[in-house]
């Protein structure tokens, strides 16, 4: 079953992503915020890891860097899920080693869609 991690100050977005991930087959593990999810990652090797970029403390940018960096974690897909929408936040999202960059509100059958792509990618 593929793991992923949800990682969002906003509790509400916090609950629909979890409640739609497990309703889709996966493994959740959720962090409110990027220190959080430091610390679920160092215990937890996810397939796919959706951030929010605006977050207290860590932000999406420096926990992407570090799923990118790390040993073991190569495999997992990064999603941006954000309210930053300008041309030079997405460019810097996918410079910063995003698969996927999505901009809130978003669709949720269009996330599910993306994101298996992403895991279908990994398990050819």
């Amino acid at each position: 079953m593929d793991k992923v991690l949800i990682v969002d100050d906003e509790p509400n977005i916090l609950l629909s992503l979890e409640f739609l991930m497990k309703k889709n087959g996966f493994t959740v593990f959720i962090a409110r915020d990027g220190s959080e999810a430091l610390e679920i990652l160092k215990n937890e090797q996810p397939d796919i890891a959706i951030l929010d970029i605006m977050m207290p403390q860590v932000d999406g940018y420096e926990v992407c860097q570090y799923i990118k960096n790390t040993e073991g974690l190569q495999h997992t897909k990064v999603v941006f899920l954000t309210a930053k929408t300008k041309e030079s936040d997405i460019a810097k999202g996918y410079e910063m080693g995003a698969d996927l960059y999505l901009t809130k509100p978003f669709s949720t059958r269009n996330l599910v869609t993306q994101i298996k792509g992403l895991l279908s990618d990994v398990n050819l």
